[in-house]
């Protein structure tokens, strides 16, 4: 893979802020948030709802401002973000697929696992964000889906991109550079949610690098977004909830 985007004096100032708000602002401020709403779940019915509800208007401005650096730089394309066909298509439509069913059999299996008051996997990380009601349950799918395709334009395309043709970096360096700024978003789940987020960033980015196209990563963290976002919320919350409605 390469790309070779030209950022304008413009695109350079509105990236290296919204760049500097992710690594510097963005992990203190998730944290709040997501604490707030913590607080707040249990005794607020519509918490969750107003919740997701700010992200959703965080994802899709930020997803603008991607796309309004594009259009301020004449000498880059859209593939230097990587919104083009992948390299390969038959091995992404089979990545794509293979994701599917990674997602909706380890889904299942967490699903029942919960449903028995089981241990699932960082599933107390995420608590307060699982969904109670149908309502809460659309509102989730929204954000999984958003969060998958904001998520990878972002710190994939856009930032790979501006290390790339803004700092001077090698491809591969401006690549490690995306996923330390992506890992740190996961700061809203403690430690452990940045080591997680630094290995997933590290899948997403390896995925885009190899096939030249956002289209492969966007579906797999798509799929695991909507997986674990429409996980049941544990029994002991949702009595709580219900009690206070």
């Amino acid at each position: 893979m390469t790309i070779s985007p030209d950022f304008s004096a413009a695109s350079t100032a509105v990236t290296a802020v919204l760049a500097a708000y992710l690594l510097l602002g963005e992990p203190w401020a998730g944290r709040r948030m997501y604490e707030s709403l913590a607080r707040r779940r249990d005794t607020e019915p519509r918490a969750l709802v107003h919740y997701f509800g700010l992200v959703l208007t965080l994802w899709w401005a930020f997803a603008a401002l991607a796309v309004a650096v594009l259009l301020l730089s004449p000498g880059t394309d859209a593939a230097d973000f990587g919104l083009t066909a992948p390299d390969r298509p038959v091995y992404v439509v089979t990545g794509i697929l293979l994701a599917a069913a990674i997602a909706t059999a380890s889904g299942r299996n967490f699903h029942d696992l919960a449903q028995r008051g089981r241990n699932v996997p960082g599933l107390a990380s995420i608590e307060a964000m699982l969904p109670r009601t149908a309502e809460e349950r659309r509102f989730a799918i929204a954000v999984a889906v958003t969060d998958g395709v904001g998520a990878e334009l972002v710190y994939r395309g856009l930032l790979i991109a501006f290390g790339v043709g803004a700092l001077g970096l090698d491809l591969h360096a401006a690549a490690a550079l995306s996923v330390l700024v992506y890992a740190v978003a996961g700061f809203y789940q403690g430690y452990r949610g940045v080591l997680a987020f630094a290995l997933l960033g590290t899948v997403f980015t390896g995925l885009y690098l190899a096939t030249g196209s956002l289209l492969l990563p966007v579906a797999v963290h798509v799929f695991l977004s909507v997986r674990d976002l429409t996980l049941p919320a544990p029994e002991k919350p949702r009595v709580a909830h219900e009690a206070a409605v």
